[in-house]
């Protein structure tokens, strides 16, 4: 990047633009210019376009502080005055012109300023990471502390047990997991897109990217996944898919999770549908008492999100959530029926006691079908909450009473169904567009999602206390974006509290230390 000398003053900066590409000048010369230039003198037409309006440094110091930013003025010192088009390199202790991002090999932009202060963040988080072995959640909170006000009647044992968590989830260490596979080479190419842990936590399905296009999925049993070795077994399937997986979920058709509900995109023509994967069609799988299932496909186009119910009075029927609908269909007799609305369902879960089905909308609506009622008319809207903007996903709470859900722009809210109230929220995630579930764990009393800059971020549910942020172990960048999955009992009963996170073609485990 070429520059002009600050001693051949700020007239050659502010009034020779077109001749050069690249602008600089020191600190030192701004300043000594600006002393000597008292509040009486008028500037002449040259300075004025250069100079402009010198910021508070002390307001300067406080917003790099506090938030990252895009401005020309984060990536340098907070005493320095921001200048309008110039960026300032701390470490060259001088400005540059901030060029278009056209017609020129090694263009200085804004993005290319903000992406360089983020990945020197994350790479500073990670070497935290690996040295600091103990981390404080809450000041004042250690174990032995803890322990003393339980002994001494100040905590309760649900205070205890959900301090106990927070302060064992902030000591989680990371730790490489080594997945076997019948087809080693396989896993060095295939890129991890989603993971999804059944209810008993034993075996987590996958969705990989192939290298040469579509999309392949597998079982990896977690029995194996034990300190120290942390050793997994992929059981892969010879189903493939050139299609965009949307949205997955776990069925319970013949037994406890014994299918995957896939919606699939339509492509070249070829409508899109939903299909139910047999679990027991993966080699090898633990499952070994199960019969060979048959693959069963429905073809319901544009499906944007889809779930399975428990609930009795609708068993056997899942529900995908359309463009202007949500379509209620059931396996085993094929009926099916639908609710008209008036934009895109992205998110969906069955409530278990009552025949009730939530709905997070790309308006920001979330409203609840009474399956009870008839689908004609507006009778079947039992429920009706508000966001300001798209609902990428929505969890009900055991007891459901009440509702957590998420937007594009990186709320995450609380419901009270009592009082149609946002009664907490929690800050820190960040999300613009991407479709981002949240994990909610009401035994260890937390709440983890994984935001749009590649940060996971666990929450308190009780107290919406943000209590780690983990970095990706890889750059930022939208195609890597961490897959999570949560569990008390990582590998089944006798497993240990984890998070497990998928990025690339690594799987890594946290666990409890």
């Amino acid at each position: 990047m070429s520059g002009v000398s600050p001693r051949r003053g700020l007239r050659a900066v502010g009034c020779r633009e077109g001749q050069t590409r690249g602008t600089e000048m020191d600190r030192s010369s701004w300043q000594r210019r600006h002393q000597q230039n008292p509040a009486g003198r008028q500037l002449d037409s040259s300075e004025r376009c250069v100079t402009g309006t010198p910021k508070n440094p002390q307001d300067s110091s406080h917003h790099d502080a506090d938030s990252p930013s895009t401005s020309s003025s984060t990536a340098g010192d907070s005493s320095v005055p921001d200048l309008p088009g110039f960026y300032f390199d701390p470490e060259k202790n001088r400005y540059f012109r901030l060029l278009p991002g056209h017609n020129n090999c090694n263009p200085l932009t804004k993005e290319s300023i903000q992406y360089k202060k983020m990945e020197g963040r994350r790479l500073q988080l990670l070497d935290q990471e690996d040295k600091q072995k103990k981390k404080v959640t809450r000041m004042g909170f250690n174990m032995s502390s803890i322990l003393q006000k339980k002994q001494l009647g100040f905590l309760n044992i649900t205070s205890y047990c959900r301090l106990s968590h927070e302060l064992r989830v902030s000591c989680m260490e990371r730790k490489k997991v080594e997945i076997q596979s019948s087809d080693p080479s396989a896993l060095s190419s295939d890129r991890f897109n989603f993971i999804l842990a059944d209810t008993s936590s034993d075996r987590l399905f996958t969705v990989n990217d192939v290298k040469i296009g579509g999309s392949k999925y597998g079982i990896i049993d977690l029995q194996g996944l034990k300190v120290p070795t942390f050793k997994v077994h992929m059981h892969e399937n010879l189903y493939f898919t050139n299609r965009k997986v949307n949205s997955v979920c776990w069925a319970s058709l013949n037994h406890l999770d014994s299918h995957i509900l896939l919606c699939l995109m339509g492509l070249a023509g070829t409508p899109g549908c939903a299909t139910l994967l047999p679990a027991s069609l993966f080699a090898s799988n633990h499952q070994g008492t199960d019969r060979p299932g048959m693959l069963c496909s429905f073809r319901i186009p544009g499906a944007w999100s889809c779930a399975w119910s428990l609930n009795v009075q609708a068993s056997n029927c899942f529900s995908t959530g359309l463009s202007r609908r949500v379509l209620l269909t059931n396996v085993v007799t094929g009926h099916r029926q639908s609710y008209g609305t008036n934009t895109d369902v992205l998110a969906q879960q069955f409530v278990v006691s009552t025949p009730l089905l939530f709905n997070g909308c790309r308006s920001g609506e979330i409203f609840a079908i009474d399956l009870r009622s008839p689908s004609q008319g507006r009778s079947w809207k039992a429920t009706r909450l508000f966001h300001h903007t798209a609902v990428t996903s929505v969890r009900i709470l055991q007891e459901e009473h009440y509702v957590m859900a998420s937007d594009m722009a990186g709320k995450i809210k609380l419901w009270d169904l009592r009082t149609i109230q946002c009664v907490r929220q929690y800050e820190g995630h960040v999300n613009e567009y991407a479709y981002l579930p949240l994990h909610v764990h009401e035994e260890e009393g937390i709440l983890v999602a994984v935001g749009q800059d590649c940060y996971t971020r666990i929450w308190s549910l009780h107290d919406t206390h943000l209590l780690r942020t983990i970095p990706s172990p890889y750059p930022t960048s939208k195609a890597d974006i961490p897959s999570v999955a949560f569990s008390s009992r990582l590998g089944g009963l006798r497993g240990a509290p984890g998070l497990l996170m998928a990025v690339r073609q690594d799987l890594y485990c946290f666990s409890y230390s």
